[in-house]
């Protein structure tokens, strides 16, 4: 009988490519002797169904929930009067307040007495509270601006909470945040292991977009990382094995409150063999730049545009090729804005492609991301032998310099920096010497260090030791 395990996805896979999803996708495929459910989070439900990948055959089954359709919940059973106990009231106060709070009492409440969270939501208890709350915290605002924006945060977060739970032997999450509590609620409902894996830390990742988010009022925006907070206590506490990519990542966790014994590194890796036949691009007059990144604000693909532009200046012979799906297709339009703007030539948005090919046409990589983990992309430009210009995010530093002896495998700059972003692609332009030693330093510490075939069988010893072997 084969193992059966759930994994928890929100906003990547099988909706968007690359980066997690790249990740999820080659996974899947690396564990053909399991079976794989899909608990699909996405933010609307015109999504449903529309995937960007063709799912493995050992993916058995697909549950989807988008966070649109709490908002569209009714009132049931006529909205009558709800009665909870002192101990719901109390938890279900911590968390309107973002305080730490025992989910399992929420869990109970909405998925075993199953509670409708709009009827909660209308009854005496639940005004009573905000308005005590919206009197003592948020004197200056009006009630129903203060009403609405808990409504909006709380409600999908509980509509999460009545889903009916696939049964599996493992729930494996990759986030914190709406994927670590449905992670929390499957451990809790069938009591099985319940594994966390973070290629970014969900909860900084959503504090840095927060600070500069237009759509939150700037006086809800605390009100908003506390909840993200709450998710990430969630998921730490019930979770039985929590992972991240590097070391760092993990000191990061136990600062945020996960217990130091459920710690864990495993780095990510690549199939190392599919770029093993990519030798130096052929010379042709051009220095060509690549960039294998989607295309979303997060990844600052701004910065890389005004910094091209002075690399471009100063030397015409250059091209810059970003090869990847557009998340963000607001922000496309604002990129290709900005290069008529700046009026900048040899700017080529390639859309998807195969990397391990069309990397041949690449000189070196550049990454300009605001905030990372530990990149595919920089691995596999490695992998294919390729310097990489990196922002100072996550663990490209680690990447980058190293601790092996093999060298830098290219040059880190500050993030949002497009001065020294630039100086640093003019030095591996003009230095195909520098740039060829870099790649070959970064090939090794990929072959040594991140292959698929080692990333996975950290994985399944994982899954080995919480079943018993």
């Amino acid at each position: 009988c084969k193992v059966r395990v759930c994994m928890i996805l929100e906003g990547s896979y099988p909706y968007v490519y690359g980066g997690v999803s790249s990740w999820m996708h080659q996974y899947i495929q690396a564990m053909p002797e399991v079976d794989f459910v899909l608990w699909c989070i996405g933010a609307q439900a015109g999504n449903r169904g529309h995937y960007k990948y063709e799912l493995p055959k050992n993916v058995v089954e697909v549950h989807e929930v988008f966070l649109d359709d709490a908002l569209e919940q009714k009132l049931k059973n006529g909205g009558r009067k709800l009665r909870f106990t002192q101990e719901e009231r109390t938890e279900l106060e911590k968390l309107f307040e973002g305080d730490s709070l025992n989910w399992d009492v929420l869990f109970e409440l909405f998925q075993d007495k199953k509670v409708n969270p709009v009827n909660m939501m209308m009854s005496p208890m639940f005004l009573n509270i905000i308005m005590q709350l919206c009197e003592g915290r948020f004197t200056y605002l009006s009630f129903t601006d203060f009403y609405y924006n808990v409504r909006s945060m709380v409600l999908p977060q509980l509509y999460l909470i009545t889903q009916e739970v696939p049964q599996a032997d493992i729930y494996h999450a990759t986030a914190t945040g709406y994927s670590g509590i449905l992670g929390s609620l499957g451990k809790w409902k069938y009591k099985k292991p319940f594994i966390l894996t973070e290629h970014g830390i969900y909860t900084r990742e959503r504090e840095e977009e927060l600070l500069r988010a237009q759509w939150v009022l700037p006086y809800f925006k605390n009100q908003w990382i506390n909840m993200f907070r709450l998710f990430s206590d969630c998921a730490y506490v019930h979770a039985d094995v929590v992972t991240a990519l590097y070391k760092k990542a993990n000191g990061i966790q136990h600062e945020l409150g996960c217990e130091e014994s459920k710690l864990m590194v495993t780095p990510n890796g690549v199939h190392t063999e599919k770029f093993a036949g990519v030798g130096v691009k052929e010379a042709d007059g051009y220095v060509d730049i690549g960039a294998i990144v989607r295309i979303a604000k997060i990844k600052d693909i701004k910065t890389m545009i005004y910094a091209f532009a002075e690399v471009r200046r100063l030397m015409p012979n250059t091209r810059l090729h970003i090869m990847g799906d557009v998340d963000d297709e607001e922000y496309y339009e604002e990129c290709k804005t900005l290069i008529e703007q700046l009026d900048v030539k040899g700017i080529i948005f390639t859309g998807v492609v195969n990397v391990s090919e069309y990397i041949k046409k690449i000189d070196f990589v550049i990454l300009t991301s605001i905030s990372e983990g530990q990149p595919l992309s920089v691995l596999e430009a490695f992998a294919a032998g390729r310097a990489c210009v990196t922002t100072d995010v996550g663990c490209c530093r680690g990447l980058i310099e190293g601790s092996d002896g093999f060298g830098n495998a290219g040059i880190c700059v500050p993030p949002m920096n497009k001065e020294q972003l630039a100086q640093a692609m003019l030095e591996l332009c003009s230095e195909p010497e520098k740039r060829r030693r870099m790649g070959e330093a970064g090939k090794r510490r990929v072959n040594m260090f991140y292959t698929h075939e080692v990333s996975m069988e950290n994985y399944r010893d994982i899954y080995r030791k919480l079943l018993g072997g």
